[in-house]
């Protein structure tokens, strides 16, 4: 009988990391664990007043370790002595500042504590100002315009903009940064034992979306436009890379301290690392002409499509359009929503403030008591509300909102924009506010399909993964009926880690690409959500409401 072969894919995620062990005879998960990142959760280096969102590396490096470790000895014998190789993908763009070893300065002498010193996760928004120094350079300085192939407008979510910010900001960290590392760069750099910032691979994922990278560039930015930008990122560029590398390519060995540490034996290759939403394309099977969303607290959407259907095509607005970055061989297009879930999780939290704060003076109840009704609170709003909104008709002259909270992240990159709420009135409850946001949500998702169709890109279906699909039938339908089209529910229930799987699958051999590793490693899908056609009519009148309501918020502050 053949010996089974399996492979490790690691999804380190916004709150935490989960690696699952896969069958690479049919994708079926062996085992898994889950890491919640304990400095993260209590809040530590992070201030959403000033939309600072920072995570430190040893919360990735434990939980890499306990959760593969755990995954190995919850998998039944002889798995961990047939492991044939690991990737792993991040949140993105997250960099951090390295010194010349390519060890974060968090990690060294004196920055401990330091934020700026950390890792700069996706959602961190500090470097608004930043971004729009580079769209303005980059449309009117005569030269290249480096944001072409980003959709024309660079996000404060990216790399440039966040190390920008940083070196400004923080002296001890320019003074000892040598180089800048993405997440989903370092983890694989860090298990093969080569985190020089000058020889280590970097994902094409990341540099292509995120960072400005071309083949037409030969590389990155010029050092010209760079420092025309700023004078501070000097030579910076020769510091960091030229090549790229697709996630069918492996990093190098897993090294002998890793294998260890994580109770592996042999010689396990690691896969080029990239950003979860394009391996969890990859996991729920995305295909040409299958929109893929990643709805979890924002959405991240990712299409692909042959290279010569593209061709020389710039689609506006999007968070760039890059060769090889989902699958090899293939244009991969992202775009995606700044907030989602988290719109929703706002507004739990809105309505949770008098339990939280009010009821802690109360004597009524004793310490214990208050607790325990806070937290039982606190997970029956969203299905509570969830359930009464679904029983509201839609309203053409009911309530409208904005979803965003958070800024927006497409089309066409703005995170100075916020969120509204209009129509208010003194019926306006809970519910009928709850609904209009869902709404929102969705109508934000349909600007998105619009814009591609606009620009040419054919979307004959959508294929939806993340928490917000598989927990939340209510707002799936809303979005169905909004985008007027079929939603597909991937079954995996970790999709994105399955992704790292199946680029493992090919990294180790067992499969020749991505696709083939795709077929025979898939899950399939659990459910699909169809548009109601009169709901769908209705919602044509309030999206274009949506969308006068946008125009004003965005054009009137």
């Amino acid at each position: 009988m053949e010996t089974k072969k399996y492979v490790i894919g690691v999804d380190f995620g916004t709150d935490s990391v989960r690696s699952v062990i896969i069958d690479t005879s049919n994708g079926r998960e062996i085992s898994g664990s889950v890491f919640e990142y304990p400095r993260w959760k209590e809040g530590k280096y992070c201030d959403p007043a000033k939309n600072q969102f920072r995570q430190h590396p040893l919360d990735y490096i434990e939980g890499l370790e306990q959760t593969v470790k755990e995954a190995l000895h919850n998998a039944p014998e002889g798995v961990a002595e047939n492991i044939m190789a690991i990737t792993a993908d991040t949140t993105g763009s997250t960099p951090v500042a390295v010194n010349q070893k390519g060890i974060p300065l968090s990690l060294t002498a004196g920055f401990e504590e330091n934020p700026n010193a950390m890792f700069v996760l996706w959602k961190d928004h500090t470097a608004v100002h930043e971004a729009e120094e580079i769209n303005k350079l980059a449309h009117t300085w005569g030269g290249t315009d480096y944001t072409k192939f980003e959709g024309g407008v660079y996000s404060s979510e990216w790399f440039w903009a966040k190390i920008l910010h940083v070196l400004r900001e923080d002296e001890k960290v320019r003074k000892e940064a040598f180089s800048w590392v993405e997440h989903c760069d370092w983890i694989p750099a860090l298990l093969t034992g080569n985190t020089d910032p000058l020889t280590l691979k970097r994902s094409r994922c990341a540099a292509g979306h995120k960072a400005m990278w071309h083949e037409d560039f030969n590389g990155l930015p010029s050092d010209d436009f760079l420092v025309k930008l700023d004078p501070l990122l000097n030579e910076l560029r020769d510091k960091l890379y030229t090549e790229t590398y697709t996630c069918n390519v492996s990093v190098g060995y897993l090294s002998p301290e890793w294998a260890e540490r994580l109770g592996l034996k042999g010689k396990i290759p690691v896969g080029i690392g990239a950003f979860d939403a394009h391996l969890g394309a990859v996991g729920g099977e995305v295909k040409p002409g299958y929109l893929s969303k990643v709805m979890g607290t924002s959405t991240c959407d990712m299409m692909v499509a042959p290279l010569k259907e593209i061709r020389s095509k710039l689609v506006k607005g999007i968070c760039g359009q890059v060769n090889g970055s989902i699958i090899p061989g293939m244009l991969g297009m992202e775009a995606g929503q700044s907030a989602f879930g988290d719109v929703y999780a706002w507004f739990k939290d809105f309505l949770l403030w008098p339990f939280e704060n009010v009821l802690e003076e109360s004597k009524l109840l004793d310490q214990d008591t208050k607790e325990k009704l806070v937290e039982e609170i606190a997970g029956k709003i969203l299905p509570e509300l969830s359930k009464q909104a679904e029983k509201i008709p839609i309203d053409e002259l009911g309530i409208v909102a904005l979803d965003w909270l958070n800024g927006r992240r497409t089309p066409d990159a703005n995170q100075n924009l916020k969120g509204a709420i209009t129509g208010l009135n003194l019926g306006s409850d809970a519910p009928k506010i709850f609904r209009a946001l869902v709404e929102a949500t969705a109508f934000g998702a349909r600007k998105i399909i619009d814009r591609f169709i606009s620009e040419g890109v054919e979307i004959k279906g959508v294929i939806a993964l993340g928490g917000v699909a598989k927990k939340s039938p209510f707002v799936m339908q809303v979005v169905a009926d909004v985008l007027d089209m079929p939603i597909k529910v991937a079954r995996a229930e970790q999709a994105c880690a399955l992704g790292s799987a199946m680029a493992a699958a090919v990294v180790a051999g067992i499969y020749n690409t991505i696709e083939e590793a795709q077929k025979e490693m898939g899950n399939g899908f659990e459910s699909e959500y169809k548009p109601d056609p009169e709901n769908a009519v209705k919602y044509k009148t309030l999206y274009k409401k949506y969308s006068k309501l946008g125009d004003f918020i965005e054009h009137s502050f």
